[in-house]
């Protein structure tokens, strides 16, 4: 069974959150929530950008003590301030990096792809996308020459609801979340399964 860790900050854009966390584990996915600390404060319940409070799975200082295998994937939300929240947190950026160099699953979404990966270096030589207007790195990476560094060779694909290159998933943003979930479906677990969850998802409408 594969398994993945979904970081969650206070500001986290709910639909971005919750879809793909639900098509995972309809998938037979594991998927383990993870509370980013704020302000050196970690709290299980997150309240979301729009005022919604969601109950992590567990919180992050205790997931990386746990952590003694990488899980297949690790997936971070956008909504703001969620997805500043985690680029602020030096632990979230250290092992996103170790995940990426580890070949294993790194996914983000909306203004993830640039307030968080853009500063752990993922983003280097690939293709992505994110929201429209979240674009200058160097607001997010401390300043442009070290933002050109750590996305140098970057192509943002835009108008795209998706793009997969290798093993980096980025999405648009919350009008895209139900097509970027069923992505990280395919790739996790096959395009048979996706397919499933797909014929499933629209018999239940």
């Amino acid at each position: 069974m594969a398994k993945v860790v979904v970081f969650l900050a206070t500001g986290f854009e709910e639909i971005e959150a919750i879809s793909p966390i639900d098509y995972l584990r309809r998938a037979g996915v594991e998927v383990q929530t993870a509370a980013v600390p704020v302000d050196g404060k970690s709290d299980l319940l997150v309240q979301g950008a729009h005022g919604i409070t969601v109950q992590a799975d567990i919180s992050l200082d205790e997931f990386m003590a746990n952590c003694k295998d990488l899980p297949d994937g690790v997936f971070v939300p956008g909504g703001m301030p969620g997805a500043a929240n985690v680029g602020a947190c030096e632990l979230a950026v250290d092992f996103i990096k170790k995940m990426f160099e580890q070949k294993k699953l790194v996914s983000a979404i909306c203004a993830a792809p640039v307030v968080v990966l853009g500063k752990t270096g993922v983003l280097r030589n690939k293709n992505y996308t994110c929201y429209p207007g979240m674009k200058k790195f160097a607001d997010y990476c401390g300043g442009q020459e070290k933002a050109d560094q750590l996305t140098a060779g970057a192509n943002l694909v835009p108008d795209q609801p998706f793009v997969v290159d290798q093993n980096l998933i980025t999405g648009r943003g919350p009008g895209a979340a139900e097509q970027f979930a069923m992505a990280l479906v395919e790739y996790l677990c096959g395009k048979e399964k996706a397919q499933e969850i797909k014929i499933r998802s629209v018999q239940r409408q």
